[in-house]
């Protein structure tokens, strides 16, 4: 009997955690039939290009090595089996409170990805092709074609799973004409890209260097121009940490639409119970939406549900765990704040009278915007502005006195599990969502308050524009944290990731793909359904035979891997995928098989 084949286009995180359910599932719902399993990538499987064993050992993770996993485990809603593995933190004996190297993750994927390999029964073979796929063709009905770079033949497929992650994109038209800019004179533009595949070489010591993004990407950046360069730290007399340069750094102006720095990463554990959620944002409101006629737009239908399930998270923390900080018993203010509208004056009024101190209310808009409305009176003003803020987070996301925020953050990755269902969400939901609950550790922004104080960064505030100057040859910064002031600078990066749009991705497959037929959402994400993953072509028809995964899809889930017992949406559609797969792969193979043993009896 012919074995059947699939392709995987990605063998990153996100590919081997579908190898791993593919592992999982593979004895209940496939049996002992034959299967290749063809593994498409040129970079090494397990980290793929993000996780590199092979970048700067001075980059770190963004979560703490006991908040990262790879394996299901009870929490996680899905049909298939839990098969329980370490976190980082077990696997690699380090303290699960540390931040681990991005090096070290790269190595705990790389494990991963051999013990799916090692699970997988005998008649299965997995084959690595170290190249890139670069076009998808075939029937709907029929057998796939995947097309690799410079091989003449192509892989044949029964299904195709693209999981390829975070692309490379071709520049916008603002990005192009500040590149071209930049050519005419001389100067230097990074456009968005992965940080440390960036040349970061041509960006001179001591010289000013725009910077716009103020997130992870901006976070790495600042490391490898810095430590990188031979800076170091040293604790001061004082017990502040201070910056030593080592002369080869240039000075980073960064701002941002915020300007500020995406809020630390929370430096304690939950305590007693938590949060209660979903209670105002779960199946049974995602279920009402998407029932609703016409198109769902998220900040006027969305929003409002998720702004109350965010308070409920706050408010029932300080209720429970301070509540000598509230007026009112947890069950009166209970039934009032879910008979308010969210947003209502009836709902501020209500905490207005149970929590006192406004310092104990949930602000969402003051947090997603802090700056908004603050003006100072010179640049040397802000810098004081923003280093006091950036304290101030520290002490509050590192003081269990304010554990409501934890509560919060564990509301977010509950909302954002849900929002898997409805799609594309637009680009504010996920910059908020970053700027909460996926900043850097604390750490890091007290090395940024170092270099901060050694000049070596400077903060240009929020609503930070970037002209260019035809007269002068150079970049020009504005914001709107200074009105009047300006920076200059022969040197521009782009500090974030490009946006995975399908029609503009530099990736050939997945533009084909769009070329063909492939729906795409407003925002530029590629169309799957949100039961297994299949890919969307325009009339909203899910083709049998491409599936898709990943945060070029509207099914985004937040990332590859998650905090152990959050029922992680990316494990959710992992299993679901490998079991559509797998029961394709079987219901195919089943006539062949019996055809086949009629054979054999004759």
């Amino acid at each position: 009997m012919t074995a059947a084949s699939l392709v995987i286009v990605g063998a990153g995180p996100r590919g081997t955690g579908l190898l791993e359910r593919l592992a999982a599932n593979i004895p209940s719902l496939y049996g002992d039939r034959p299967l290749d399993i063809h593994l498409v990538d040129p970079h090494p499987p397990g980290g793929g290009r993000i996780w590199s064993q092979e970048q700067s050992p001075l980059l770190w993770m963004n979560s703490m090595a006991e908040d990262v996993t790879m394996f299901t485990d009870e929490t996680v809603e899905q049909a298939g089996p839990v098969l329980p593995g370490p976190t980082l933190a077990e696997w690699s004996g380090a303290d699960g409170r540390t931040f681990a190297s991005r090096r070290a993750q790269g190595r705990y994927l790389s494990w991963v990805y051999a013990r799916s390999v090692a699970a997988l029964p005998p008649g299965v073979a997995v084959h690595e092709h170290r190249d890139t796929a670069v076009r998808v063709s075939g029937p709907p009905g029929g057998r796939q074609q995947v097309w690799l770079a410079g091989r003449p033949a192509p892989l044949p497929a029964d299904l195709v799973v693209l999981a390829q992650g975070h692309l490379e994109s071709e520049l916008p038209p603002d990005q192009r004409e500040l590149s071209d800019f930049a050519a005419r004179h001389g100067l230097v533009h990074l456009p968005p890209a992965f940080t440390a595949d960036s040349d970061l070489g041509v960006l001179r010591p001591g010289e000013p260097v725009l910077v716009r993004g103020f997130g992870l990407a901006f976070v790495d950046l600042m490391v490898l121009l810095t430590e990188g360069r031979g800076g170091s730290y040293a604790t001061g007399a004082d017990g502040r940490l201070a910056y030593r340069p080592s002369g080869r750094e240039p000075v980073l102006h960064v701002g941002s639409r915020r300007g500020v720095p995406y809020r630390s990463k929370i430096g304690y554990g939950l305590t007693g119970q938590p949060p209660p959620v979903p209670r105002f944002f779960g199946p049974q409101q995602v279920d009402e939406l998407l029932a609703r006629r016409g198109d769902l737009d998220f900040r006027r239908d969305a929003w409002p549900l998720i702004e109350k399930e965010l308070g409920f998270a706050h408010y029932h923390r300080l209720f429970t765990a301070h509540r000598a900080r509230t007026r009112m018993n947890w069950p009166d203010f209970e039934e009032k704040y879910t008979a308010a509208d969210p947003g209502s004056a009836v709902l501020q009024a209500l905490v207005g009278a149970a929590v006192p101190d406004p310092a104990d209310r949930l602000d969402l808009d003051a947090l997603d915007r802090p700056l908004a409305g603050i003006r100072y009176r010179d640049g040397e003003a802000l810098q004081e502005g923003l280093r006091g803020h950036i304290e101030a987070d520290l002490a509050r996301r590192h003081d269990p006195a304010h554990s409501p925020d934890l509560a919060v953050f564990l509301a977010l990755l509950s909302v954002y599990g849900q929002l898997v269902r409805i799609g594309d969400r637009g680009p504010w939901w996920h910059g908020f969502f970053s700027s909460l609950a996926s900043g850097p550790p604390g750490p890091r922004l007290r090395q940024l308050l170092a270099l901060s104080r050694a000049g070596v960064v400077r903060f240009l505030g929020a609503g930070t524009a970037v002209t260019a100057d035809e007269r002068r040859g150079v970049f020009r910064a504005t914001s709107a944290s200074v009105p009047g002031e300006s920076v200059e600078a022969r040197a521009l990066v782009e500090a974030r990731l490009p946006e995975p749009t399908v029609a503009h991705t530099r990736d050939a497959l997945l533009r084909a793909l769009y070329a063909d037929g492939a729906a795409a959402t407003p925002a530029g994400l590629l169309a799957v359904s949100p039961d297994d993953g299949r890919i969307l072509d325009r009339s909203g028809r899910p083709h049998p035979r491409r599936f898709a995964l990943g945060p070029h899809t509207d099914a985004r889930a937040g990332g590859a891997f998650a905090r152990p017992r959050t029922n992680a949406p990316a494990f959710r559609q992992n299993d679901a995928t490998a079991r559509a797969l797998l029961t394709f792969l079987r219901d195919r193979t089943a006539p062949l098989a019996r055809h086949f043993a009629k054979g054999v009896t004759r």
